[in-house]
């Protein structure tokens, strides 16, 4: 299917756009008051993931009201450990659980390769998706970084120093790379999936990168995102890895298209360390969007002009956070429109 805004895609790939593409991480959230209608009417989260035309539903939202250049996939990088035979429970405030936990080989020997059938419910909301926005702008897949899913495997819920997982690394790294070869080949599989379902272009989120020195990220998680970006030749990779200041030229020179950037890396070293053949992706610090509507804009602009027009995808450097207001989220969208195509 011919995409008929498709400046997202060819900025990943290097290609002069007429202004700079913008989407949002977490674009699809409580920040919309049509998606917290369509949650309100459902247990909780997992079931709104689990249902592939409400999470058609919710991806589309964005792209009518905010007005994105691409729709994400509505879904959770936690999905990769259940299909692996590890479910989860999301409990409301304190986030995801895991019942039980991988501590080692026996555990390790239970769980299995995510495959064809494991995630179902996420192909069929991808083809959903897909028919529905009729070509409009790229959906973008993804899925977490083995070494994030590693993270919740091995700690069973979220925290600030996953010391157990980083403890694992030190006292068993055998049986770390063994998780890590699992999570991976099953991540490979996933993304295969969503791609050949219809996602124009997969993101793969590191959102633990920052917690590990530099030598253990390239060791522990970059080589497996390494083998991801390998492996999925079909369409453009993301890589964002938030908090690896220290990687980040080791990240450039991985077999990805695309760098996203959190807001505390320096563009202009960023893009010297990363080189000139990636796109870069990001950057502004999500609390400005606190401010007000002036102030956003400047500093909207502020990024624009450090990113340059050529090889940048306009984002924040992280997420945006719930209590925010899609106004504030729209501004910094149409911002980005405005000013980068003058």
């Amino acid at each position: 299917m011919e995409i008929k805004n498709d400046l997202l895609l060819r900025a990943a790939k290097g290609e002069r756009t007429e202004r700079t593409p913008v989407w949002v991480m977490r674009q699809a959230g409580r920040i919309l008051k049509e998606y917290r209608e369509v949650r309100s009417k459902l247990s909780g989260f997992i079931e709104l993931v689990q249902n592939p035309d409400l999470a058609a539903e919710v991806t589309i939202q964005p792209v009518d009201i905010l007005g994105v250049d691409a729709a994400i996939i509505f879904s959770d990088i936690l999905v990769i450990p259940e299909a692996m035979g590890l479910p989860y429970t999301m409990e409301e405030g304190k986030g995801p659980r895991f019942p039980q936990t991988v501590k080692n080989e026996k555990d390790l020997a239970r769980l299995r390769i995510a495959d064809d059938d494991s995630l179902g419910y996420v192909i069929d909301a991808i083809k959903v998706t897909k028919r529905e926005l009729n070509g409009r702008v790229p959906l973008i897949g993804f899925a977490g970084a083995p070494w994030t899913i590693f993270c919740y495997m091995v700690e069973g819920k979220g925290s600030k120093t996953f010391s157990l997982a980083r403890k694992t690394l030190y006292n068993d790294p055998v049986f770390a790379h063994k998780l890590m070869d699992k999570i991976t080949d099953s991540t490979i599989n996933y993304l295969k999936n969503q791609i050949a379902a219809g996602a124009d272009i997969v993101q793969v989120f590191d959102s633990w990168a920052g917690i590990l020195p530099a030598g253990q990220y390239d060791d522990f998680s970059l080589k497996y995102i390494s083998k991801i970006a390998d492996a999925i030749t079909e369409v453009p990779v993301i890589v964002f890895a938030k908090g690896a200041y220290a990687s980040r030229k080791s990240i450039g020179s991985i077999n990805c298209d695309v760098v996203g950037l959190d807001w505390n890396m320096d563009i202009k070293e960023s893009r010297e360390l990363i080189g000139p053949n990636k796109t870069l992706q990001g950057n502004l610090d999500p609390a400005a969007l606190y401010a007000d509507f002036s102030t956003l804009k400047t500093e909207t602009r502020k990024m624009i002009d450090q990113f340059g027009k050529h090889r940048h995808i306009a984002n924040l450097g992280h997420g945006v956070y719930p209590d925010m207001e899609a106004d504030k989220v729209k501004c910094f969208i149409d911002e980005v429109k405005n000013y980068s195509s003058r």
